[in-house]
């Protein structure tokens, strides 16, 4: 299949794909598969949920696949396609041409594709990407090429845990043997993760506080307390316990014990098993000791299990089923006394303080320096607090470090939903400080779920000035850009973000807003440093008392920068008109020759070019079209616009034409009929009979406007049916999943409607008003004003209205 064997290295031809059995996800849809690569240009790598053919290639695969292409188009770009169809492309990320191998990783847990370079996984992250709908079922991994050979080589899968975001120090110890076939080879040496974890601390004189003696020859071995008691039972009451002679114990036996505390695993001569049982037993370390008897038992059984030319092989049986962050192969037990000595400060070397608050912790150096290099230079590099035991600091959030500590010692981020919304900004700032990069991504991962239109300002502020949270800034400002009014509107906390960041915002492709005077609002506010929400005539007044310069101060060179951003062009009339009277023309050179532009435009526009390549002569992509209430019936809603296909077509029941959906509280019926509450024909009875909810009694009408479609709802319009029963408290609704809603309006004892058949239409204010929505309901919150039948809800008409995308 085109696969050569030399040396280990396994060379793929041009259009066909590796596979091998072995190459595959411990569970499916999270792994993360090492390599190293030498190509001239693709390095192309498949995820399947089953092994693909010889010839396989991802441009003719029929079955979910994510193809990741390192290096495209000549070695320009990098790109991910989800089933055939490109979703990234990108440039200058992918393959360096080299002389050598290069080193690469990828790691995909529950659709979120890290990619990165260098020999230690999840370190030097270059590209990260999250599929909203995610394949959870690829498990094969394929070694691919597009149009000339690639070589492979030290290729390991490594296992992913439920704490994804941290580091993971061990390997899927397997080689990838190849078949009598030819059909791949591989090496199982790799640098394993990196100089990190508890491995790098065995029989290091760095911080240890405790010493062996063995042997007759009385080898010097040293060791860490905080790491032995947590592990097993070790006295340490009196100074003279911190030496352990151990006279009868050989040092491979020792050494093997202290291999299995420290990493999990270890290996020893058949011979030397009950010696290692025998300490395992002496110091209780019950995992090593029970792993022991029973490798002792199927020797006795079997004794051809045993080739003297090698040794055992023991490894903690949680080494892969169970990983908490930095201690390798520890069981949830060591953890819960790792975090018992933190809490009782039992063989502690430091003592944090900080400004204001005092003592918080009596801590360990040796666990502080597993996690954080800054705190690992600070205690072994000759430093005052290498031979202190005090540590104190300043400008520095208590309850944060609290909480820094906390996952020092157990790997997880502990903290309830009060604790998050308040530290969980900070606590990522202070992990960017000491370097406890897993700390890092947890915060972000949690942010990212936590991320809405009101804390994507704060969380944008925080991250810009760390480089390793770029997904969560990218995420963040197609956030921002996909709610441009929403955040620009409801505070100024927008205000405060750096410059780079407000024109990433500003140039986005994502871009959703509603006019592009919000556009030039928000631009003047950001340069002004408004304090207030303002509008351009705000500004304009000012001019008449200010200069440009005592407005906008330091940002005034910005403003130069930004007002480019604005589409002038696509203003009305009217608007462009007003703006070229006005004091921001006259005292903005920049601003008055844009207006003056979009004049000249508006009025030859008829003969422009469609293919105007000036962005600021195009529509924005994501733009809503303005739907606004006129008056009661009319027919300038959403619902009489779905009605007509979107402008295209002649008006047709849009439920009818399946171009909207309405369902109500109770039952489709000859009374509540979905087609006849947007059929804008008078309906004697019509009602949304009542149901129990959530303990309570409600009725509602819940209109969905489709999948691909979004409103920012300021106005709605309802029609009592022919009855006397009046709603008098009722909430109308938002929401984006059907699920979790949002209040627009909320009436109590609101009398407006008072007789059969009648209009009435509210506005929707704040805002709510500016956030979009997919879903919307009226529901009855409190009994109708009628004798019978309290919780019907009736009404024979509904329409929207305000922004629609």
């Amino acid at each position: 299949m085109g696969v050569e064997k030399e040396k280990k290295l396994l060379t793929v031809a041009p259009f066909e794909c590796a596979w091998c059995e072995e190459l595959r996800f411990r569970e499916a849809g999270r792994g993360c598969i090492a390599f190293e690569a030498f190509a001239q240009n693709d390095v192309t790598l498949v995820f399947r949920e089953q092994v693909g053919s010889q010839y396989y290639h991802y441009k003719m695969d029929n079955s979910p696949n994510y193809t990741i292409i390192l290096g495209s188009h000549r070695n320009r770009r990098l790109k991910i396609e989800v089933d055939g169809k490109t979703v990234v492309d990108v440039a200058g990320i992918g393959l360096c041409c080299s002389s050598s191998f290069q080193s690469y990783w990828i790691s995909i847990y529950d659709g979120l594709i890290s990619i990165g370079k260098g020999k230690h996984p999840f370190q030097n992250i270059v590209f990260q990407w999250l599929d909203e709908n995610p394949n959870c079922s690829v498990q094969y991994v394929g070694l691919s090429s597009w149009d000339k050979h690639v070589g492979y080589r030290n290729i390991n899968v490594l296992s992913l845990t439920q704490n994804h975001t941290t580091l993971w120090n061990h390997l899927d110890y397997k080689e990838y043997e190849a078949e009598t076939d030819g059909e791949i080879e591989g090496d199982n040496v790799i640098d394993g993760c990196g100089n990190w974890g508890l491995k790098n601390f065995l029989e290091n004189w760095d911080l240890s506080d405790v010493l062996f003696v063995v042997g007759t020859e009385r080898k010097v071995v040293p060791a860490h307390k905080i790491i032995l008691a947590a592990s097993g039972e070790f006295s340490f009451r009196s100074s003279d316990e911190n030496i352990i002679h151990l006279p009868s114990i050989s040092y491979p036996v020792l050494h093997a014990f202290l291999e299995y505390i420290y990493t999990g695993q270890t290996q020893i001569a058949e011979s030397q098993l009950a010696c290692l049982r025998d300490l395992g037993t002496h110091f209780q370390v019950s995992p090593l000791v029970k792993q022991c008897e029973e490798i002792i038992d199927r020797f006795k059984t079997n004794k051809k299990l045993f080739d003297s030319g090698k040794k055992v092989e023991i490894m903690s049986r949680i080494y892969h089923e169970w990983q908490s962050g930095i201690y390798p192969g520890t069981s949830p037990a060591v953890v819960s006394n790792l975090k018992k000595f933190l809490a009782t400060g039992e063989h502690s070397d430091a003592n944090i303080y900080i400004e204001g608050r005092g003592l918080v912790a009596r801590s360990h150096k040796v666990v502080l320096s597993l996690w954080s290099a800054p705190f690992a230079k600070m205690f072994t590099n000759g430093m005052v607090e290498s031979s202190c035991s005090d540590i104190s600091f300043t400008d520095v959030p208590a309850e944060a470090f609290v909480v820094m500590l906390q996952f020092m010692y157990s790997g997880v981020l502990e903290m309830n939903q009060g604790e998050m919304a308040s530290l969980l900004i900070p606590l990522l700032v202070l992990a960017d400080q000491f370097g406890v990069m897993f700390l890092q991504q947890e915060c972000c991962k949690y942010l990212l779920e936590f991320l809405s239109e009101d804390t994507v300002c704060p969380i944008l502020q925080a991250v810009s000035s760390v480089p390793s949270c770029k997904l969560l800034e990218e995420t963040c400002k197609r956030k921002f850009s996909m709610h441009f009014d929403y955040c620009t509107t409801a505070s100024t906390d927008f205000v405060l973000l750096d410059e780079a960041i407000f024109k990433d915002i500003l140039q986005h492709a994502d871009m959703t807003v509603t006019s592009e005077e919000k556009v030039l609002d928000a631009i003047l506010m950001w340069c002004m440093q408004a304090s207030d929400i303002c509008s351009w005539t705000a500004v304009n007044e000012l001019l008449n008392s200010l200069t440009p310069e005592q407005i906008f101060r330091e940002k005034l060179p910005s403003l130069d920068t930004f007002l480019p951003f604005v589409r002038f062009p696509l203003m009305p009339s009217y608007l462009l008109q007003k703006l070229e009277k006005s004091k921001l023309s006259s005292k903005i050179s920049v601003f008055g020759q844009l207006v003056a532009e979009a004049i000249q435009y508006s009025g030859i526009k008829v003969i422009m070019p469609a293919t105007n390549q000036n962005v600021r002569f195009q529509h924005r992509r994501s733009s809503f079209r303005d739907l606004q209430y006129i008056c009661d019936g009319d027919k300038n809603g959403v619902i009489y616009y779905a009605g007509t296909s979107y402008g295209e077509h002649q008006w047709v029941n849009p439920v009818l034409a399946k171009k909207i959906n309405v369902t109500a509280s109770s039952p489709a019926s000859r009374f509540t009929d979905p087609k006849a509450m947007v059929s804008r024909a008078y309906q004697a009875t019509s009602f949304a009979g009542p149901r129990r909810e959530n303990g309570q009694s409600c009725a509602w009408w819940m209109v969905d406007i489709g999948q691909d479609h979004q409103l920012m709802c300021n106005y709605y319009t309802l029609r009592q049916d022919g009855s006397t029963a009046f709603p008098r408290s009722w909430a109308f609704q938002g929401s984006m999943d059907a699920e979790n809603w949002s209040d627009l309006r909320v009436h109590k004892n609101d009398q407006t409607i008072c007789r059969p058949g009648q209009f009435a239409s509210w506005p929707v204010n704040g805002p709510t008003s500016l956030l979009p929505f997919r879903f919307f309901r009226v529901i009855l919150t409190g009994p109708a004003a009628s004798d019978a039948n309290l919780w019907n809800f009736c009404i024979c008409f509904i329409e929207l209205y305000g922004y629609f995308h």
